[in-house]
């Protein structure tokens, strides 16, 4: 019998799409997540589905992928029955007899094309047995490009079913700062509103999309089938010195250069626009509007010529002009009487714009040619090399020419080349509705220059990507990367020189910071290093001809398999479990197409160096089993060691390798030592560690805009209400840990008037009415309207439309709680200390001390630090200390339960 295919699809720019409508009632994706982490403006996006099979027969499952054009996949596996099968990437060559062989017998053979404007597929399939699951797990990465001043992280959601467990993480961490964030696009809007959580603290940004399942089939371009629509991250970093952001590790380097407080460079334009009968309809009525709208921006110190072709040449002037209002409106005349007829004769056009400009030479200015076109040469000279010899002649280095080629028609790589040939770039403008915003926006990329003839020098640096740029446009950034030699920094001097207006000036300030970021960076600016290095051999790859072309492919393939990047040059070979077909995947070029804990509820592991033992009170005696730490495994009189963590020891009392105890005189020397107190005045040590500080927990609420969060403790042994949700009868409460700085060490949840739901590090216990259940694995669990999914280090919870996550984290080897709430409920009545709205204050006073205005009060604080337990890998936080009343603006008492 014929399998039936099921289709599970994944659309990114970090997203996911299915092309096909599956059938539901055979399979189920029950888990869906993104997560995208940014360091330095480098992605690094894991897409992860999970699909049952509900069927009673076997269903081959079929994975698509659709990734950013600019990214390189860099992993791809699938976890089926226990044991993960990874992707291998291999060659193109090695790779192609197990691609053809696939496509010899019929069978599926990575099909890969290009979709839509920035897209390429990637597709896979794997047989999946009766009631069993499979997880697609897919990572790729991608360095973002600043346009206009900003970075756009861009998030699709189309998973064509309502997914119980939807979510979307973002974090960005940006070491100069982060000047804004933003969150945009269809998914912000109206009913997914409250599904989005943000985030912003000086140096990191979190974004945070958790739809329910109800709001995913009732948003704006939503329905039974799920979400259809973007989320749409906009954020700039701070750029405090000229010279720019440098930051090191392990030998490597990267520099990111976008100086901003500049003049800008009055320009020098010449449009060079296609009049062919091809460009008929549509195209040419976009081009008109675009080209007037263009105009429009024009500064009066700029100067500008116009050029239609077919296969003639027609000009609104003879030569350059100055922008002024009479020859604007003269241009915008000749620009709506454009009309489209006879053939195209590239070279002759484009050889006319370099006259122009060689012609009118302006010192202080910059000089650019823009092309658009729908089609290959028919007239005049029109072989390809030919052309593009004779454009680089007369250009000759000295401006840049940009190539926009309207529609698939058009012969893209003749336009890529050309231009990278002549320090420009090539860009496709699509067909739609939109074509004329698409040729204004990239206009307004290059509207204004701020420096010419730019030259990155690194001193010191070796193997670099590119340094010479021929114009720096406003908006925009240049990025290089390259190793340090010999991992010297002292002798590592980066300068930038370049010409401004008609000036020549040098970057190069003695205090700019040249950061290193130590261990936690070191593959991370190395993967920048690599992929820039491998973007740019292979734009080389397209110039070069014969033995230099030949080295360059093969410089760019060594790098693409070091670091598994599936490139043009190399393909993913798909591993299945055996008797499966083997997939091959390949990226084209433009144009073408855990194990169960078992410890039983309410009992965690004892840390390491943990004993029990009876306790001996100093003036009497009572006996009691207590666990605590003690250094090297001795066991200590409790009176003096309960108040004394073991790496507060002495250090030559945690090293001494003695395996015995600790007599009652011993302990006191040790903890005279650390008390700093005589230990000759016995009363004196164990009355101190007999009055213990209290144990506390810091607590953050962070801000949308505002560059430190507020912190408080609370301390104590204290049960919190975290989230009190009147209307949906939702109740949650947590008890704190005996871990310093640590979290919840329960955290119970009611719901209705008869469900009740346990969470503890080893175990959940659900009572629903009389009936009561234990789990440890990690399926999904329902209970009425309720479903808690957990995983190895978090617990999902979902109730109507409120979503939190439980962060599992782990502190001197004893795991805890950190409950974040995920999406806010619309309903106003809701209360708890994870239900707080983000802060909102104005530093009133700096000096002799700071103070923070919080609702007309004036409140003193302190800068201080506390580890941010709300994200999976908490970082340490500078943040605003002060009371709890304070933040709370209410008593603290108002968040404190008696019983959980």
């Amino acid at each position: 019998m014929e399998r039936a295919v099921l289709q599970v699809t994944l659309f990114g720019l970090l997203l996911v799409l299915a092309s096909t409508l599956p059938n539901k009632d055979n399979w189920n994706i029950y888990s869906f997540h993104i997560n995208s982490t940014v360091t330095s403006r480098y992605a690094t996006t894991v897409i992860t589905s999970r699909v049952a099979n509900r069927m009673d027969d076997s269903k081959e499952i079929e994975f698509q992928v659709r990734i950013p054009k600019n990214a390189f996949i860099s992993k791809f596996r699938m976890f089926i029955d226990g044991q993960w099968y990874d992707g291998v990437v291999k060659g193109k060559e090695k790779a192609q007899q197990q691609y053809t062989e696939a496509v010899s017998r019929g069978q599926s053979a990575g099909l890969v094309s290009s979709v839509g404007r920035t897209l390429e597929e990637f597709k896979t399939s794997v047989t999946v047995a009766a009631h069993k699951k499979v997880t697609f797990e897919l990572t790729y990465e991608e360095l973002l490009k600043r346009k206009l001043g900003k970075y756009e992280l861009q998030i699709h959601a189309r998973p064509m079913q309502p997914v119980k467990d939807f979510k979307v993480d973002v974090y960005i961490n940006e070491k100069a700062g982060i000047n804004f964030i933003e969150v945009k696009g269809g998914l912000s809007t109206n009913a997914l509103a409250n599904a989005i959580t943000r985030t912003h603290t000086e140096k990191q940004a979190s974004v945070y999309f958790y739809p329910t399942e109800d709001q995913q089939k009732t948003c704006d371009g939503c329905g039974e089938q799920g979400m259809n629509g973007d989320l749409v991250i906009v954020y700039d970093v701070n750029r405090d010195t000229s010279l720019g952001d440098i930051k090191t590790s392990a030998g490597y380097f990267v520099h990111h250069f976008a100086p901003s407080s500049l003049s800008r460079i009055p320009k020098n334009v010449v449009f060079v626009i296609d009049q062919s009968g091809s460009m008929r309809g549509r195209k040419m009525q976009q081009t008109r509007l675009a080209l007037i709208h263009i105009l429009n921006d024009l500064a009066e110190d700029d100067h500008f010529g116009l050029i239609t072709f077919d296969s003639s040449i027609f000009h609104w002037k003879q030569e350059l002009v100055q922008a002024n209002k009479k020859n604007l409106e003269s241009a915008k005349t000749f620009a709506r009487n454009i009309n489209e007829r006879g053939a195209t004769d590239i070279n002759a056009a484009v050889l006319e714009g370099a006259r122009m400009l060689n012609a009118h030479p302006r010192e202080g200015s910059a000089s650019i040619v823009i092309l658009l076109t729908d089609g290959d040469p028919t007239s005049g000279v029109i072989n390809l090399e030919l052309i593009q010899s004779n454009v680089r002649r007369d250009i000759a280095d000295k401006f840049p020419l940009y190539c926009l080629g309207f529609g698939y028609d058009v012969n893209f790589e003749f336009l890529d080349k050309m231009s990278l040939q002549n320090n420009g770039v090539a860009r496709r403008i699509y067909e739609d509705s939109d074509a004329d915003l698409q040729l204004k926006g990239f206009y307004e990329e290059v509207a204004t220059p701020l420096l010419t003839d730019v030259k990155m020098i690194y001193n010191g640096g070796t193997n670099l990507t590119q340094t010479n740029f021929s114009q720096y446009y406003n908006g925009s950034e240049i990025v290089v990367a390259g190793q340090i030699t010999d991992n010297d920094i002292e002798t590592f001097t980066p300068q930038v020189v370049a010409i401004s207006r008609d000036r020549r000036v040098t970057f190069s300030e003695t205090n700019a910071t040249v950061e290193y970021t130590g261990t936690d960076f070191d593959s991370h600016i190395q993967r920048v290093w690599a992929y820039l290095t491998v973007k740019q051999l292979l734009e080389k790859e397209l110039l070069f001809s014969g033995a230099e072309k030949e080295n360059v492919k093969k410089e760019a393939l060594e790098l693409s398999l070091k670091y598994s990047f599936v490139t043009p040059l190399t393909s993913m070979v798909v591993t299945k479990p055996l008797g499966e077909n083997t997939d091959v995947l390949h990226k084209p070029k433009e144009g073408e197409t855990t194990q169960a804990r078992s410890s039983p509820i309410g009992h965690r592991p004892l840390p390491k160096n943990t004993v029990g033992m009876g306790l001996q009170g100093y003036g009497g005696s009572f006996t009691s089993q207590m666990s605590f730490p003690v250094p090297g495994g001795w066991p200590m009189p409790m009176d003096i060691a309960q108040f004394m963590p073991a790496q507060h020891m002495p250090a030559r009392h945690r090293s001494q390798g003695v395996s015995r105890g600790f007599s009652r005189e011993r302990a006191l020397v040790v903890a005279a030592e650390f008390l700093e107190v005589s230990p000759t005045n016995s009363d004196q040590v164990v009355s101190m560690v007999a009055s213990p500080v209290p144990l506390s927990h810091r607590f953050l609420l962070k801000t949308e805009n505002l560059s430190l969060p507020l912190c408080f403790d609370v301390t104590g042994d204290v049960r919190l209400k975290l989230l009190h949700h009147p209307n949906r009868e939702l109740s949650v409460n947590g008890e704190l840990d005996t871990v310093m700085n640590g979290g919840f060490r329960r955290i119970v949840i009611h719901f209705k008037t008869d469900l009740y739901v346990e969470v503890d590090t080893n175990v959940i216990t659900v009572r629903e009415g009389q009936i009561l259940t234990r789990h440890t694995g990690q399926d999904l669990i329902t209970a009425g309207s309720l479903t808690v999914i957990r995983r190895n280090k978090e617990i999902d919870v979902a109730a109507g439309d409120t979503r939190m996550v439980i962060y599992i984290h782990e502190k001197d080897g004893v795991e805890f709680f950190w409950p974040v709430l995920r999406q806010q409920p619309l309903d106003n009545n809701v209360s708890g200390i994870i239900a707080l709205k983000p802060a909102v204050y104005e530093e009133v006073q700096q000096t002799p001390s700071t103070k923070l205005k919080i609702k007309d009060q004036e409140i003193d604080v302190t800068r201080a630090n506390a580890v941010d337990y709300s994200i999976a890998s908490p970082p340490t936080l500078d943040c605003w200390l002060m009371s709890a009343e304070s933040v709370l603006q209410r008593r603290l008492d108002d968040f404190i339960v008696t019983q959980l």
